[in-house]
């Protein structure tokens, strides 16, 4: 459901998305991202995919910021703990191990989500927690107006949730600029979701004002595309599809957004020169401006249509 609590910042976030990897998801957001940078258009990308982070690798450079990520992890005191069984029946990831006849009791991190059931479930005051890094967020300067916010998470945390809701937190402060940065109050936030439907793909469009879902023209990008709709629809979250590849394939996406009245954005033709371009880590945009011209377009829609009281979501 969409919620209605006062947004701090005035900044308009955009997802895009898609119900699977590899329909170019990143493409679209890293040169929708340097097409508005050319327009001195207050930009901020923020890489939500903390599993496997690469938007930076298409704006090379430092960090000129680096923010760790902790999260809190239970820890159990053998000593004073009952070995009740309540802090394991409580936990949803079946992170408590238990076995009461050697008293022996653990909590495996592996699998631990943080959520501090078992905290809340104990009444003999054996769990505490800790602060746990579990990944930290990079912060590149591209232009005064322009930046990219990574998040990366640390190999073997299950969920990067934390990370993500740091990375847009991070993204959205538009009150709290780099040194000598000027990001303007009514920016635009772009946020590159992980791909799937998951827990990560839900925790980053829930915080966005408008939704663009990337696919493909093959059965496999259609089903995931209804997939992520049905999903969109259930949060109340206004979207639009980018047709990738276009030319390849068949007609069953557009014959599905024909069907169900869904807006269909753009079409981006499949050409060897955009394939070859990507694959070496060029932004395509800089060499097609007619493709420039047409993501600019896309954003003014998106910002005219629905961006009139955004703030109060």
């Amino acid at each position: 459901m969409t919620t209605h609590a006062a947004r701090n910042d005035l900044a308009f976030r955009i997802a895009i998305a898609s119900g699977k990897g590899g329909t170019g998801k990143t493409f679209v957001a890293t040169n929708l991202f340097y097409s508005l940078l050319k327009q001195n258009i207050p930009v901020t990308l923020a890489d939500c995919d903390a599993e496997g982070p690469n938007d930076a690798i298409f704006f090379p450079g430092r960090p000129v910021r680096s923010l760790p990520v902790t999260r809190r992890t239970p820890v159990i005191d053998e000593r004073i703990c009952t070995f009740c069984g309540k802090c394991r029946q409580f936990c949803s990831f079946h992170a408590i191990f238990m076995l009461p006849v050697s008293r022996v009791i653990r909590c495996m991190d592996e699998l631990c989500h943080g959520c501090g059931a078992c905290l809340y479930a104990c009444d003999a005051g054996a769990i505490s927690e800790k602060e746990v890094q579990m990944g930290e967020l990079n912060v590149f300067s591209v232009t005064r107006t322009a930046r990219i916010v990574e998040s990366r998470m640390q190999p073997g945390f299950p969920s990067p949730v934390t990370l993500i809701k740091a990375a847009i937190r991070e993204a959205g402060h538009a009150n709290t600029p780099l040194p000598g940065h000027s990001v303007l109050p009514g920016h635009t936030v772009l946020l590159d979701a992980p791909p799937g439907i998951g827990c990560p793909f839900v925790q980053t469009v829930s915080l966005a004002d408008y939704v663009i879902l990337v696919t493909e023209p093959t059965p496999f990008g259609l089903s995931d595309l209804k997939q992520s709709v049905e999903c969109l629809q259930t949060m109340e979250k206004p979207f639009g599809v980018v047709l990738n590849r276009a030319g390849t394939g068949n007609d069953g996406v557009n014959e599905y957004l024909d069907k169900e009245g869904f807006p269909l954005l753009m079409e981006i033709p499949f050409e060897r020169e955009i394939a070859f371009n990507y694959a070496r880590g060029r932004l395509v945009c800089k060499s097609w401006p007619g493709f420039q011209h047409a993501l600019v377009k896309m954003h003014e829609l998106i910002r005219r249509t629905y961006g009139n009281g955004h703030h109060q979501r």
